[in-house]
């Protein structure tokens, strides 16, 4: 079993198909899917998504793209949000400084509601970090000051500094189809020095399209290509990649039900 920590069902790129996708998701033994938030404005379509499947899952937030755009959201109607049975986590939020579609007080403001959100919940908060590593390591440090909170640095290409303070603070660290790309060197060496029980796989859907998949739409059954890359960089089997990655996510997303205890 694999499960797919991060992907956005909800873009237009999927159309009319997503029976489809999250059919193929099912065959390739991907049992759950997090669908993930990039504003909170449009955060109905991914509830109405996460309620159609029942392997599909939804958090709360807004990416730091959209900080700008919802600068000031409370963190009572992210909670207020979150209570929903099926979102199960808030973000994906977070620093982005190399497209620069937003001010970096924004985007550091956003952050740090995400986090008394989570903090105040015990829901995860999902990262998103680029080009950033010095401040996303700050605000964690100060953060973490104030009271822990549980998180994760999604689709990690940071430095491997970053990512240790994170696992530091007991946080996780995913990978994506990155890994798998010919100029990604640096993002496989800091994947070859994060502790097993501290990293997560996911796609990044419809993005970042793996291995032999380059250049298509990304889609969650793809995320066994990441998997497989994992595993031999790692040295290790695919199964055990499979196990222990899985393992990651339910610790983590502590919300989701295990396929095992839905069953029963």
């Amino acid at each position: 079993m694999l499960v797919d920590s991060h992907c956005h069902l909800d873009f237009p790129d999927y159309g009319d198909e997503l029976d489809a996708v999250v059919a193929r998701a099912e065959a390739a033994d991907v049992k759950r899917i997090v669908t993930i938030s990039t504003r909170v404005k449009r955060v109905d379509g991914l509830r109405a998504i996460a309620e159609r499947y029942p392997s599909v899952y939804f958090s709360v937030g807004t990416h730091p793209h959209q900080a700008d755009e919802e600068d000031g959201i409370p963190v009572e109607e992210l909670i207020e949000l979150s209570c929903h049975p099926k979102a199960v986590a808030f973000g994906e939020a977070g620093l982005d400084y190399f497209y620069k579609n937003s001010s970096p007080e924004a985007q550091a403001r956003g952050f740090r509601t995400h986090i008394a959100a989570a903090r105040e919940t015990g829901l995860p908060l999902v990262i998103h970090t680029r080009e950033a590593d010095e401040d996303c390591g700050r605000i964690l440090d100060e953060e973490m000051e104030k009271g822990a909170f549980r998180a994760v640095l999604h689709c990690y290409t940071g430095g491997l500094a970053l990512a240790k303070k994170a696992v530091a603070h007991g946080l996780y660290v995913s990978f994506t189809g990155i890994l798998t790309f010919r100029n990604s060197q640096n993002v496989r060496d800091v994947a070859a020095e994060i502790p097993l029980d501290r990293i997560m796989v996911e796609t990044d859907a419809p993005f970042l399209a793996p291995g032999k998949y380059r250049g298509k739409r990304n889609e969650p059954s793809f995320v066994t290509e990441t998997a497989k890359a994992l595993a031999e960089l790692r040295g290790v089997s695919f199964d055990e990649i499979s196990r222990q990655t899985t393992e990651n996510f339910f610790r983590f997303f502590n919300k989701v039900p295990h396929p095992d205890t839905t069953a029963a």
